[in-house]
């Protein structure tokens, strides 16, 4: 009787579990058809539906990564900031808790709290992210009135970034504004 009850009680929540994941991949659906109609309240609402009620499923960074977008787009950025947020809280990936890093940093950048942004910035990145890290921390230290630090944080850029990455043109100016 015992092994029947834990057989039934198994299949239930496999049967749950499946169901869960069905309705957040429909949701996210839902979310990304609704932002490509530029439909963004819809958007919004299913990607929260996501992060409140499915925020342990494989849907939840995603649908929060898509809602601060558009919050960001559209001039809000407080609540682009919270979906960041909880992306960086419930990625399941390393890449993408440094992409969240990365936006927040700049939002906080935007915001002008620097020492919010250098915050997010002191844990290393991969490889793949240095580039991008080092540019926003020499805006940062210039920021700051640091050249010195900002100078070598764009040579960093500069070496990471690599000879074919559209963004070289843009750090070499700043290092250019700095003095080289």
């Amino acid at each position: 009787t015992l092994f029947l009850l834990a057989t039934a009680g198994w299949r239930a929540w496999e049967t749950w579990t499946r169901n869960q994941a069905a309705e957040a991949s429909m949701l996210f659906d839902r979310a990304v058809q609704a932002a490509s109609m530029n439909d963004l309240k819809s958007a919004k609402a299913a990607a929260a539906q996501i992060m409140e009620n499915h925020a342990s499923s494989a849907y939840s960074t995603p649908a929060a990564w898509l809602a601060g977008r558009i919050n960001y787009e559209s001039g809000d950025s407080k609540s682009a900031r919270a979906q960041y947020e909880f992306a960086l809280e419930h990625a399941r990936d390393d890449g993408v808790r440094q992409m969240a890093r990365l936006r927040l940093a700049t939002l906080h950048f935007e915001e002008k709290d620097l020492p919010g942004a250098m915050k997010l910035m002191e844990a290393p990145f991969d490889p793949a992210f240095q580039g991008l890290a080092e540019q926003l921390k020499g805006d940062l230290f210039a920021a700051q009135g640091k050249p010195a630090e900002a100078r070598a944080a764009y040579k960093l850029a500069l070496e990471k970034l690599g000879d074919k990455s559209s963004l070289k043109p843009l750090v070499e100016i700043r290092l250019d504004g700095l003095g080289g």
